[in-house]
């Protein structure tokens, strides 16, 4: 069974908000920590501990046990000062996982520096989404590792009548088939087996790299 996680979120913002509630639904315990009492109050039921403080008051931090949590998210919206000064606070209390919201790349160099584990881009994540699902029909998901990798939904035409060892696609186009679904059928069989036969209309969700995207008709 998977470990029930202890979680912090230092500003409950929209992003901040959504993130704990999200966490919440995936059946982990959430404490919050906002100076608005607005946000205090709308996070109130829908998260395990909701406080109202400043994150920037390492007393408080220690306080409410913020070193004690698996992992703390910082997401205090425009003011980058209070972002580095709240991570630094938490790494001097030796928290085991603290992951920031960063503005820019120089507010992510600052960040790394005083010792956030991981720093995020919403908008800049969101807005790689958006473009890649514009421009490559049936994309699933766009994950940057370094390289860009899309996760992608596709059907069948070209590639019909051919088993997944037949058409060879990880040699052929960098491609790994993770879940099949016949035409006919309701639900799509994860991982297929390389002697699968691929027919006309079925879906077919693929791993690729973003730069052989377009090099290909399935």
């Amino acid at each position: 069974m998977k470990r029930k996680l202890e979680i912090g979120v230092v500003g409950l913002g929209k992003f901040g908000f959504f993130v704990g509630r999200r966490l919440m639904e995936l059946g982990h315990d959430v404490v919050g920590l906002d100076v608005s009492q607005d946000n205090v109050r709308r996070a109130q039921d829908h998260l395990t501990q909701v406080y109202q403080g400043d994150g920037r008051d390492k007393g408080v931090l220690e306080q409410l046990g913020f070193k004690e949590f698996d992992h703390v998210v910082v997401s205090v919206g425009e003011a980058m000062e209070a972002s580095i000064l709240i991570t630094m606070h938490l790494k001097e209390l030796e928290a085991r996982q603290v992951w920031v919201k960063a503005m820019s790349l120089d507010h992510e160099k600052v960040l790394r520096k005083v010792g956030a584990d991981e720093v995020f881009f919403p908008e800049l994540f969101g807005s790689q989404q958006l473009a890649m699902r514009i421009t490559s029909p049936g994309l699933i998901e766009y994950l940057h590792y370094g390289q860009g990798i899309l996760v992608q939904k596709l059907v069948v035409d070209q590639w019909r009548a051919k088993t997944l060892r037949e058409l060879n696609l990880t040699n052929r186009y960098q491609m790994l088939v993770i879940a099949h679904r016949p035409a006919a059928a309701e639900n799509f069989d994860y991982l297929p087996r390389a002697d699968v036969r691929l027919e006309a209309g079925d879906e077919v969700v693929v791993v690729v790299q973003e730069e052989m995207a377009g090099k290909f008709t399935p």
